[in-house]
């Protein structure tokens, strides 16, 4: 698509966006003067959904009224609350129904998912992870190599950019896999990475990982809603989630996990145990012999929250009625397209665009590197947000701006680049 300056393009283009119509069911913060927020932070907290008021409101109501018989006889009951959004969760990730669940956070999973999938021997013990990766995932990979009395400096490869770079080269993970393969037992990288926005090639790199025995795992934390996923067609070993950036389900909202059905089928893989992963049938004798429901199910420990369930069910409802990633993804391709084409005409000498430049290496954030000679990127991003925008700032001199397809605008996209461009200036 050829875009122009100006913002009657960017109306012209809002008013043949056949989604534009879903920015009417979010909740769009405001200003103190009444006036409505540019929110491009979608990559760290998704907007409220409006009818997420009125799905936990239900289910205040139903608490109220019905006590613990709303476990049972009832809309939308508690005990089996979590299968309401397997269906829509497995849409997103392209997964098997039985392959997903809605559990615990995002670090909880990835552990519980290491409890079973890495199990190191004394030649096969590495794993493999980015050297900038998300600290609670370091966190967690170092203590789960610590957990197995492996020294992270032995144990822990990273995956570097190379001198003078920023994103990731395929054939540099390549060459590591084809190099250390024998060793690695564990590959657990991003499906976007969280500061540069780079979308890694995951079918690739499966097909690479595995063809060496190294199990596979995915953070999608800044890829599920943003990208399409077939995790399942992917091969992928594992996968987890959370569900408050680009699905909208609240702060600290529970998390997702995806386990191929290869695994989940296999009941007597290692895992730590509870009550709400036990065969359903079986739960309420209260024996305690413990039976695996051959599921993605059965890694779940505890019940789960339920009002935090409702905000995702009315999320998840809005990516149904949208029709799915596809056209999403469409236009979030046009979106991002279009927010890249304004910066580099507006502010190129100021600002420089890290994430990938092709279309099909990037969800919708793009992370934006200040020339220091110039401006201070955090003084930037103060004056970004004493002007009503909403983005996000990550050391040590990235402003991350993410148009999200289901709730911004093209005009928001262009009210942005005139912000930045005026905060530039002065």
């Amino acid at each position: 698509m050829q875009f122009e300056s100006g913002i009657d393009f960017a109306r012209k283009l809002d008013d043949i966006d056949p989604l534009a119509r879903f920015q009417q069911e979010f909740s769009i913060p405001t200003r103190p003067d009444g006036s409505r927020e540019i929110y491009l932070c979608g990559n760290s907290l998704g907007l409220q959904p409006k009818r997420a008021r009125d799905y936990i409101t239900q289910e205040l109501d139903k608490w109220a009224s019905l006590g613990v018989k709303g476990h049972f006889d009832c809309d939308f009951p508690w005990m089996p609350y979590h299968e309401f959004l397997s269906e829509s969760s497995a849409a997103l990730v392209g997964a098997q129904t039985d392959e997903v669940v809605v559990m615990n956070s995002l670090t909880v999973n990835l552990h519980l998912m290491m409890v079973t999938f890495y199990r190191p021997t004394r030649k096969r013990y590495k794993i493999v992870i980015e050297d900038h990766a998300f600290p609670s995932d370091h966190y967690a990979v170092e203590s789960q190599l610590r957990h197995h009395g492996v020294d992270p400096q032995d144990g822990l490869l990273l995956l570097k950019p190379r001198e003078g770079e920023e994103l990731l080269r395929i054939e540099d993970i390549a060459a590591l896999i084809e190099r250390e393969g024998d060793s690695i037992a564990l590959m657990l990288l991003p499906g976007v990475q969280y500061y540069t926005g780079q979308l890694l090639p995951m079918a690739e790199l499966t097909q690479l990982a595995r063809g060496k025995g190294i199990c596979v795992g995915f953070d999608l934390a800044h890829a599920v809603g943003n990208i399409p996923l077939q995790l399942h067609d992917w091969n992928v070993d594992f996968a987890c989630w959370c569900s408050y950036k680009y699905l909208n389900s609240g702060p600290g909202s529970v998390a997702g996990c995806f386990v191929h059905r290869r695994h989940a089928q296999d009941t007597q893989l290692p895992r730590f145990a509870g009550w709400w992963g036990h065969d359903k049938q079986t739960r309420f004798r209260m024996e305690n012999r413990f039976q695996a429901i051959p599921t993605a199910e059965g890694w779940q420990l505890s019940n789960p929250p339920i009002l935090s369930l409702a905000a995702i069910r009315a999320s998840l409802d809005i990516f149904t009625e949208a029709g799915g990633m596809a056209p999403l993804r469409d236009k979030s391709e046009k979106l991002t397209a279009y927010l890249q084409f304004l910066l580099k005409a507006e502010v190129g000498e100021f600002i420089s665009i890290i994430t990938p430049e092709d279309p099909e290496q990037r969800g919708c954030q793009l992370s934006l590197c200040c020339d220091a000679r110039h401006l201070s990127g955090r003084a930037l991003f103060q004056r970004l947000e004493e002007n009503g925008v909403t983005c996000d700032w990550r050391e040590p001199n990235v402003i991350r701006v993410a148009p999200v397809p289901l709730y911004n605008r093209f005009e928001d996209v262009y009210r942005f680049v005139e912000i930045l461009k005026t905060a530039c200036n002065e």
